[in-house]
């Protein structure tokens, strides 16, 4: 048997060995991970900024609007990183970063 699944039998795989792609596509991790982070927050999501698949199942990372301000480019924003497993399942989220709305010294994450 080969290592690709079929649409028929994927809901039943959830599997983790190398070169099998998770059950969730990109797309689907970033938007279960805003929803996530939404509802333990109650801050508003400006949107995911990257999303990269991780041994446990997706890391996410999120803008979000900490504290509106006016005028708004005076706004505070926030990147979080949230970690879903591969069924959408929240396993961890942290503040990364926080600036102010136009800022262009926010620089590159740390990569671990």
């Amino acid at each position: 048997m080969s290592g690709k699944t079929t649409p028929e039998d994927s809901d039943d795989v959830q599997s983790s060995e190398p070169g099998q792609l998770p059950a969730l596509t990109a797309g689907e991790a970033a938007a279960t991970a805003i929803e996530q982070l939404t509802r333990l927050t109650s801050k508003e999501p400006q949107g995911a900024t990257s999303v990269e698949p991780a041994d446990h199942g997706w890391t996410v990372e999120i803008e979000v609007l900490e504290d509106r301000r006016i005028p708004s480019s005076a706004d505070m924003l926030a990147l979080y990183e949230v970690e879903i497993d591969l069924d959408g399942n929240l396993l961890a989220y942290r503040r990364t970063k926080r600036y102010g709305r136009g800022s262009s010294d926010i620089g590159e994450r740390d990569r671990r």
